[in-house]
């Protein structure tokens, strides 16, 4: 982790909410036992998709420390996942890395459900010609991406420039599903918001989806009733939790009685999924995730 990272506020609320006071691997263990007993401490759910971070790379595929703020590699998250059953693995690959083909085909023979990109921490466009390749292995295997889509404020963002869901489209048109994180949502008031954007590509392509991690915050919640209220865009929704982000009902969505009663719920996993029920869900939302990845018996999970 970077200096600027630790500095970042939302990223010291959400450490100090997870008790994080240290960045050894004591404090490591201790993030990876709390997600896993937020998992036992469910029902509901019957396995969840970690993610791996790839670093920054610049336009030559030389690793750019300086820019890299956050980095949790493939191989560490492949081996969260063979110590949890209930703990699946999604891979991170810089498209810009000169070894990306040969990562991305690694990961997959090593079980990678997704990849996951955040183009505006990761400083590149999901448009480059440069991505192409590992869209072509995305859409051979079969294996969806999960793509952030809207502005960040968690991580620090390299490049605001891409956070247009429509810079997906390349990877729609060469037969990958995708998944746009946050549906385009902006993070604070004052950003650009990309819902419009969004609903538009889950609307004219049917591999287009998007998913709900951090929309229980009161800052992208503003998109639900857009989000909901149209049945085509409903249908592509995907459960996502965005763990450990902290979920926050807003009585403005679920009203004040049900608001209470979530935050109530100290397991941030079933709070964030009571808050998504009371708004009205229904049970094909709950299985998307597994279907678009090819699970077996189409077991409840969170895809981001």
């Amino acid at each position: 982790m970077s200096p600027r990272l630790l500095n970042s506020l939302p990223f010291h609320f959400m450490r100090w909410r997870l008790g994080m006071v240290g960045t050894d691997e004591g404090t490591e263990r201790a993030v990876v036992t709390r997600l896993v007993d937020s998992l036992n401490g469910t029902t509901a759910l019957d396995a969840v998709v970690a993610l791996a971070f790839d670093a920054v790379y610049d336009v030559e595929g030389r690793l750019d420390v300086a820019n890299t703020h956050l980095y949790v590699t493939n191989d560490y998250v492949m081996e969260l996942a063979a110590r949890h059953p209930r703990v699946l693995f999604g891979a991170s690959v810089h498209p810009y890395r000169r070894d990306a083909v040969a990562e991305l085909e690694r990961c997959i023979a090593r079980g990678a459900v997704l990849m996951k990109w955040l183009p505006i921490t990761q400083g590149f466009s999901p448009a480059d010609p440069r991505c192409f390749p590992l869209y072509d292995v995305l859409a051979h295997y079969g294996v969806p991406l999960l793509s952030h889509t809207g502005w960040e404020r968690t991580l620090p963002t390299v490049n605001a420039a891409v956070a247009d869901p429509t810079l997906l489209l390349p990877a729609v048109q060469r037969g990958v599903t995708v998944i746009a994180a946050h549906c385009g949502t902006r993070s604070f008031p004052g950003e650009s918001c990309h819902v419009a954007q969004f609903m538009r590509l889950a609307q004219e392509h049917e591999h287009f989806y998007g998913d709900t991690a951090a929309l229980n915050l009161p800052t992208r919640c503003y998109a639900y009733p857009r989000l909901l209220g149209n049945d085509t865009v409903r249908a592509k929704l995907v459960h996502g939790s965005d763990w450990p982000v902290v979920p926050v009902p807003s009585p403005r969505t679920i009203g004040w009685s049900a608001s209470l009663r979530a935050l109530r719920e100290g397991n941030w996993l079933e709070r964030d999924m009571a808050i998504k029920r009371t708004l009205g869900l229904d049970e094909t939302y709950w299985h998307r995730a597994a279907q678009l990845l090819r699970l077996p018996n189409g077991p409840q999970i969170r895809a981001g």
